[in-house]
């Protein structure tokens, strides 16, 4: 099956699409089990989502927030108050503006000195969260991606250990050419979730898409290609310039 590739004009149409997304998810979420569950992701593409979320009175007002529960795609080794923080960069845009509760957000301990101790600490909160026992992964109602230029996705990058995890909801991953640890959910952790969006733009972006969507399987260089939920969705949302060179994708 054809990957579903949305191609829009500008990142904020991206953005509004993806909020619309988030509403639909977060609705049928709670009409469905009573609660919404989403992953962030850092980014810029992302920003430009959460912003409109808290902003937009009409979107605002149609989350469930009181529902919702927030969890991290990865994070980088800081602290929450550092400013390469995914958690700062999601709180300072949405989280601290909507009416959330603080036992409503999950973030991961980038502080830690030890981020194998950080990673191990996740994996427990979403098994204590999902209520989920050993050998089984989380199901994410949502899930929002961006790449890297070189087709990376959450903290999966190419070349890195953690693209071969198959066992683990989280890990530690050694990003050498960054010379920094992340910590990443892995891949068959995102591929158990229902939904996942990726959200696109900029002419560095275009190559590594068309190689993902339209390249050989080959994840070990573009990472990106490993998300392939067997029980859920995903759709590409790229704005024109990063899906430039794409010989597939419905323009919207």
């Amino acid at each position: 099956m054809p990957p579903d590739v949305r191609i829009l004009t500008n990142i904020d149409a991206i953005a509004k699409r993806s909020a619309e997304d988030f509403v639909q998810s977060a609705t049928q979420a709670v009409s469905e089990k009573g609660s919404f569950s989403v992953a962030l992701a850092g980014g810029s593409t992302p920003k430009a989502l959460y912003s409109l979320l808290a902003s937009d009175a009409a979107l605002r007002s149609q989350v469930p927030w009181d529902k919702m529960y927030v969890y991290f795609g990865d994070e980088r080794s800081v602290g929450p108050d550092h400013a390469d923080s995914n958690f700062r960069m999601a709180t300072d845009t949405m989280l601290a503006k909507v009416p959330l509760k603080p036992e409503q957000v999950f973030r991961i301990k980038g502080e830690y000195k030890d981020t194998e101790k950080a990673a191990q600490e996740y994996e427990q909160v979403l098994r204590t969260s999902f209520k989920i026992a050993e050998g089984q992964f989380p199901r994410f109602d949502l899930v929002f991606l961006g790449i890297g230029n070189e087709g990376h996705t959450a903290s999966l990058f190419p070349g890195t250990k953690a693209l071969h995890e198959t066992k683990r909801l989280v890990v530690r991953n050694w990003v050498g050419k960054l010379y920094t640890n992340r910590i990443t959910l892995t891949a068959p952790a995102i591929n158990n979730a229902a939904r996942v969006i990726f959200m696109i733009t900029g002419a560095d972006k275009a190559l590594a898409l068309k190689g993902i969507l339209e390249g050989p399987y080959e994840p070990e260089q573009l990472p990106a290609q490993l998300i392939q939920p067997p029980n859920g969705k995903v759709v590409w949302l790229v704005d024109t310039i990063a899906g430039g060179m794409l010989s597939i994708g419905i323009r919207e």
